[in-house]
């Protein structure tokens, strides 16, 4: 049966001629837009029915290293009950987050970008482009005025929103400066203005990690602190090529930034041969150990006889990436490393615990089982997310005179992992979920709509959509 699908298939392309294939991709690209168009509209519609309430607050963006929040959208623009969106992403098989932007950008275009808006949906401009706009000036800063925003949509729309990245850039600073909108800059005082702006920062990216384990770092620094800094790592690296290190120059001097991190002092090498290996080890055996990074890898071992053998390949809990296990044993090698190595945890016996509170073994079950929040489509670690009752823990039960059982125990079969977005949603809306199965949770939506949650990802459980009523799009 499958080889006949697959002959019938590609007999169906092969009737069809060069021209013919790429009026038919052409055709298909059309309705993409054209759908992509009418989404942003119901989008934006799906807002206009969900204001912010007493007990709902405005849908916003968390500034990472920063105590404020942004809006989903420019000034000018309805606010959205935060919640509402959690339920649009699921229909979509998006995340809450993507849910967001794609609300904040309908809104955005519909209210400040009301030209880009209209090509949109009259075809001229596919919704990536002017989504792409969208972005840029909802998280401008300084934030821009609505008539600064229309004033982007006119230029913007003049080419039929073909612009690119950095055009769109040079436009936006270019409306910044139209309007008068950028504060003071401190430094522009030739006197005493730069005394104003500190310049000085430490930067690692480690959002951006290389496969080889690196991640860049960039700083600017005090004149004296930065030459400090670079004859101490020409010291450091002097250091290893004397011990024995064939390493290059640039791989010596990074080893040694970290050394310094640990606080690991140089050694004296006035010595030489046996006696300065001596020393190194007897010195070094008395150091505490300096390393205060927790880093969380899993890998499958088994017993060979009286040894104990690890795969090649692990997983690192830390943007969960595929971990060598060469590569962690040169990290744990380095001296002054205190490595912990935690009994293995069983995740099919069932743990449980009196009492509301949750203790740090069944906490570290919960995250091992889960790996991430546990609602649709979401992808926040575990270990950062909040541990839930999936059946609300009763406090009245304990003193209940008639000694009933606690309806919702403290126990790895009613717990999950949820980040604190989906936990508030789950506790102050509609929302509700139950887990059938360890690891597998089926929610359900306040619109009926069930989702299941287990490993492997989310699975919708609707039956198939005949299809919705067709919603005309808005004239322009």
């Amino acid at each position: 049966m499958i080889e006949e699908l697959e002959g019938g298939s590609e007999a169906g392309a092969d009737a069809l001629g060069p021209a013919a294939l790429l009026a038919s991709i052409r055709a298909s690209r059309a309705i993409e837009n054209t759908e992509a168009a009418r989404q942003l509209d119901l989008a934006a519609r799906w807002a206009d029915l969900h204001p912010p309430e007493s007990i709902h607050s405005a849908a916003s963006f968390t500034v990472a290293g920063c105590e404020h929040e942004e809006p989903i959208a420019g000034p000018g623009t309805p606010l959205v009950a935060e919640f509402c969106v959690a339920e649009l992403g699921t229909v979509l098989g998006i995340t809450s987050v993507s849910a967001k932007k794609l609300i904040g950008h309908a809104l955005e275009l519909r209210h400040r970008l009301p030209r880009l808006w209209a090509q949109v949906h009259s075809g001229r401009v596919p919704a990536w482009r002017a989504r792409a706009v969208a972005e840029v000036t909802i998280h401008s800063t300084p934030a821009l005025t609505v008539e600064a925003a229309r004033f982007v949509d006119a230029q913007v729309a003049a080419v039929a929103g073909r612009i690119g990245p950095a055009q769109l850039d040079r436009l936006v600073a270019a409306t910044i400066k139209r309007y008068d909108l950028a504060a003071a800059d401190p430094a522009a005082d030739p006197e005493d203005g730069y005394l104003h702006v500190d310049p000085r920062h430490v930067t690692i990216h480690d959002e951006d990690v290389h496969f080889a384990g690196t991640v860049r770092l960039e700083a600017e620094i005090d004149l004296a602190d930065g030459l400090d800094l670079h004859h101490a790592l020409a010291h450091g690296a002097a250091t290893q090529k004397a011990l024995g290190s064939h390493e290059s120059l640039d791989a010596r001097r990074a080893k040694a930034l970290g050394d310094l991190a640990r606080t690991q002092t140089a050694l004296d090498l006035h010595a030489s041969g046996f006696e300065a290996r001596s020393a190194r080890t007897s010195t070094t055996d008395d150091l505490p150990a300096a390393r205060e990074v927790v880093l969380h890898a899993h890998f499958d071992a088994t017993m060979a006889g009286d040894a104990m053998v690890f795969g090649p390949t692990g997983r690192l809990e830390e943007g969960q990436r595929l971990l060598l296990l060469d590569q962690l044993r040169s990290w744990c090698g380095n001296s002054r490393t205190k490595v912990t190595v935690k009994p293995v945890i069983d995740l099919n016996q069932e743990k449980s615990a009196p009492g509301y509170e949750i203790p740090d073994r069944i906490r570290e079950h919960v995250v091992l089982r889960d790996r991430v929040c546990v609602f649709p489509w979401c992808g926040r670690p575990a270990r950062r997310c909040d541990v839930d009752h999936v059946i609300e823990y009763d406090h009245d039960a304990d003193a209940d005179a008639e000694g009933l059982p606690q309806p919702g125990p403290t126990e790895t079969e009613n717990l999950g992992a949820l980040c604190r977005f989906h936990h508030r949603l789950k506790t102050h809306t509609a929302w509700r979920y139950d887990m059938v199965a360890p690891g597998v949770f089926e929610w359900t939506s306040p619109h009926g709509h069930r989702y299941r949650r287990d490993p492997a990802g989310t699975t919708s459980l609707d039956p198939p959509d005949p299809g919705p009523p067709r919603i005309p799009s808005p004239r322009r």
